[in-house]
């Protein structure tokens, strides 16, 4: 699919001050290399200020930049859901593997919110899954819906839980998953979340649904809601999940890093969902059952 388009801004900080402007999107945005950068500056595609730039300018604090990236066609991607839930201040969706929930890397039409507002143009996620994660995508519709989902939703009265298959044979029924997650260090992308002693304090409950030779499958409860946490909590113990192409043991990154934070490739589905309605209070359970292909892993 081709896209539209896109403007990527951001406002110069003061820790890049002085600096020259194609060194700075070279050093910045590291997916491209400086001849890249200084095309698109050829081309017109840069502006700093509103004004086009031509990568020899001294940048400095304050300075809007804006990269007006040309419409590009996007990778395939499922671009299909099933309801699971809706009124007129709720939209519950089961998302398939492989469809971002929200633009982003790459993806700007190809995308959960962009198929949903096709058919609900009101709707707005209260949440994000990971493009290779499936399951329960809960929007709302008005923002009184929005606002007091948000303001609960990572507390005791939302309840989460995952379905997961990770590597390695689990010695104990259950584990109780206190693991802080923080930046780290990524040759490819500047830095990314991962199990990291100085992070944000984090908990997850796992639990065993079953064992096979070489693997286990875990039933996932969130206690917090930390980027890329389920598949950091469960790496952190010893079982990454299968096929993740980032998260190895102990919860880093690959040493080889063979993959990208929004990569695919794992099984992880959330099944269920448990939340009070925002406007009449009633207990809302919500259940997505696993992919056709994928139910047999689990």
């Amino acid at each position: 699919m081709l896209n539209r388009g896109y403007a990527y801004t951001s406002v110069i900080s003061s820790k890049f001050h002085g600096q020259n402007l194609l060194a700075h999107l070279a050093s910045v945005y590291t997916h491209s290399t400086p001849q890249g950068w200084q095309e698109r500056l050829n081309n017109g595609e840069v502006t700093l200020d509103g004004v086009a730039a031509t990568g020899s300018e001294s940048i400095t604090t304050g300075q809007t930049l804006v990269w007006n990236r040309p419409p590009w066609v996007e990778a395939d991607c499922p671009r299909y859901f099933e309801i699971l839930l809706e009124d007129e201040y709720l939209l519950a969706v089961n998302k398939p593997s492989g469809l971002p929930t929200i633009p982003g890397g790459g993806y700007m039409e190809n995308t959960l919110l962009r198929v949903v507002q096709e058919q609900v143009p009101t709707a707005n996620p209260v949440h994000r899954l990971g493009r290779g994660t499936s399951g329960i995508v809960l929007f709302a519709k008005t923002p009184r819906a929005a606002s007091h989902l948000s303001a609960n939703w990572n507390t005791p009265t939302v309840q989460k839980i995952y379905r997961a298959l990770a590597q390695g044979v689990a010695q104990h029924e259950v584990y109780e998953i206190l693991t802080p997650i923080g930046l780290v260090p990524h040759p490819r992308i500047g830095s990314v979340w991962a199990a990291k002693p100085s992070g944000k304090p984090s908990k997850s409950v796992a639990k065993v649904v079953s064992r096979s030779d070489r693997t286990t499958t875990f039933a996932v409860s969130l206690g917090s809601g930390r980027p890329h946490q389920i598949r950091i909590h469960l790496a952190s113990i010893g079982h990454p999940l299968v096929g993740d192409p980032l998260y190895g043991f102990g919860g880093q990154p690959l040493e080889d890093l063979p993959g990208l934070p929004g990569d695919g490739g794992y099984f992880l589905h959330a099944e269920v969902l448990m939340f009070d309605h925002p406007v009449t209070g009633e207990q809302i359970k919500l259940g997505a059952a696993l992919p056709p292909l994928e139910a047999g892993r689990f």
